[in-house]
């Protein structure tokens, strides 16, 4: 068996994991409650890993960081479209 299968298992499920809170600031087109800190620091993390990824030539590790750090980005995208409204 191909050890990299428990990668793309771990990268569906961690990945996955973000999709409520994508889901739930759209529809809702409210971020109350989302912590900028926390989505930048993990935005990080995700960069970093996904470099990791590459270096170490683990497609799993670099496909499962791209597509976190995508639904990251749209979280904070819209977190931060939020606060520019309620400021204007």
């Amino acid at each position: 068996m191909d050890i990299e299968i428990i990668g793309y298992v771990a990268a569906l499920l961690t990945t996955s994991s973000f999709l409520p809170q994508v889901i739930k600031v759209w529809k809702s087109k409210s971020s109350e409650g989302v912590s900028v800190t926390m989505y930048m620091v993990m935005l990080t993390g995700v960069i970093l890993w996904g470099i990791y990824g590459f270096y170490i030539g683990s497609i799993s590790v670099l496909l499962a960081n791209l597509v976190a750090g995508i639904l990251q980005v749209m979280i904070l995208i819209i977190v931060f479209r939020n606060k520019r409204k309620n400021t204007s």
